[in-house]
């Protein structure tokens, strides 16, 4: 049973392939977004962007609260709100 299994799954390997090298890559972006020293490296970038005046106070907080929500999984949304926005 197993050779007539493996002969007729043998069109869907380049399917599963695909699906397990987008798994990879999920998880490997999963990790890099997530990643602590990565937020750090993002929140210095834009206080430098903001000492020199590329951005401006509110773009800063802007990317503050993104990658620190990223880190405590806060979105920034009231928690006690629906996605309609009523109770």
């Amino acid at each position: 049973m197993g050779l007539v299994t493996t002969i007729l799954g043998l069109p869907l390997a380049p399917v599963r392939a695909v699906v397990s090298l987008a798994d990879v890559i999920r998880e490997q972006v999963d990790r890099e977004l997530y990643d602590p020293a990565s937020v750090r490296r993002e929140l210095e970038a834009a206080e430098e962007a903001r000492a020199a005046g590329e951005i401006t106070a509110e773009e800063e907080a802007e990317i503050q609260q993104r990658a620190l929500g990223r880190l405590t999984g806060y979105d920034g949304t009231d928690p006690g709100s629906d996605i309609a926005g009523e109770r």
